[in-house]
């Protein structure tokens, strides 16, 4: 597969070697349950502490105030209904965006389905949450806020600590959590600056193994357990412990936030020749998102009157992995919620191309899909046309 280009890192990144090699251990030789008490078993509990230690240092916070989980999915979960159900009695108003991903959205529709109310904040044409309808909607009664760090569709960066600086103003009891799943990689996750009491991510989003998250919990965050059992992550998260996928999970993200310049110049410039291509060749393509407050790795367009799906079989026939959005929307025939929320109408938003490169991307290899796309996309073009 030395053929093969990938630019589908926003979906999941390949497993970064020095991440298998610390993780390889803990899957052959030390492989105790971090609950026993006899070597092996200390062994493990060990480097699961390590590993949490490793990655509170990242996040500049205490160990204690990390919690494992299975992915980003679950963190945002446990973060939205944990907090909800802890805070019923408080109040039942919880404020999020409308183009938050489907683990927040369609969490925040089962809890209106339990009795909580749930305002979805818009968005301008470059996928910008709106402080003005933030500064309206938080309540007395608002518990709960939920914006996303960046977006996983068109890469857009959400203006989270303007948002969580407002949201105080009007409610200072209002506990606040982002799912930085798509932006962990890439972006400073100091608590203390974001000002922030929950943060979600998932390993496989940073060259780390599929299967494993953290959720940050700001120690005194009200939290009731979604998952109960044998007490593990001191009663927040029952069950084993993933040891070998949480010390892979660690050493992505100290490797991602060690590199996190470089590599996201390195992205940056490729985006943005990937970007400036398609627009500049094809005269039915426009850039999606911010223009500078985006994210360096991630070039989201739309063709006018094509569909996104045709674009992404043709390129498969060329070995290029690309995506037309979210991956776990990938088998839906409707229009991105994220596209439609933007104004971006149906003609269009159908005819999405989400291209996101990696640290391992070759300016040879973008320079090969703009050779081939403009004949893709003239070819479906007449074929509509017939």
């Amino acid at each position: 597969m030395s053929d093969l280009i990938y630019l589908d890192h926003a979906a999941t990144t390949p497993v970064d070697p020095a991440v298998l090699d610390a993780m390889l251990p803990y899957l052959t030789e030390q492989w105790g349950n971090p609950s026993g008490i006899y070597s092996i078993a200390r062994q493990a509990k060990q480097a699961l502490e390590e590993a949490r230690e490793d990655i509170a240092d990242v996040f500049l916070c205490s160990p204690n105030e990390i919690i494992f989980t299975g992915s980003g999915s679950e963190g945002a979960n446990l973060a939205l209904k944990g907090v909800a159900y802890a805070r019923r009695d408080e109040g039942r108003h919880i404020i999020t965006t409308q183009i938050e991903h489907h683990a927040v959205l369609h969490t925040c529709h089962r809890l209106e389905k339990e009795g909580f109310e749930v305002t979805y904040l818009p968005v301008d044409e470059l996928g910008s949450l709106d402080l003005d309808a933030l500064r309206e909607a938080v309540r007395s009664d608002t518990i709960l806020l939920s914006i996303m760090a960046a977006n996983n569709e068109v890469g857009t960066i959400q203006p989270l600590r303007e948002a969580i600086v407002l949201a105080r103003q009007q409610n200072e009891d209002i506990v606040v959590h982002t799912d930085a799943v798509q932006a962990a990689g890439c972006m400073e996750l100091d608590v203390e600056v974001l000002d922030i009491d929950l943060i979600s991510i998932a390993a496989h989003k940073f060259y780390g193994p599929k299967g494993i998250g953290a959720l940050f919990m700001r120690r005194g965050t009200p939290m009731i357990p979604l998952v109960q059992g044998g007490g593990q992550e001191r009663n927040r998260r029952s069950g084993t412990e993933n040891v070998p996928y949480a010390i892979g999970m660690a050493k992505a993200l100290t490797l991602s936030q060690t590199y996190r310049d470089a590599r996201s110049a390195h992205c940056a410039a490729l985006r943005d020749r990937l970007s400036d291509g398609i627009c500049g060749q094809i005269e039915i393509a426009e850039r999606t998102g911010h223009p500078t407050q985006r994210l360096p790795h991630v070039a989201s367009v739309t063709f006018a009157n094509i569909e996104g799906e045709s674009i992404l079989l043709n390129l498969d026939m060329h070995n290029v992995c690309a995506s037309a959005g979210s991956a776990c929307s990938a088998t839906s025939l409707e229009p991105s919620h994220v596209l439609q929320a933007m104004g971006i109408p149906p003609h269009r938003a159908r005819g999405a191309l989400r291209l996101s490169v990696g640290h391992g991307t070759t300016a040879a290899q973008v320079e090969h899909v703009l050779e081939i796309l403009p004949g893709i996309v003239n070819q479906l073009r007449a074929m509509a046309v017939v």
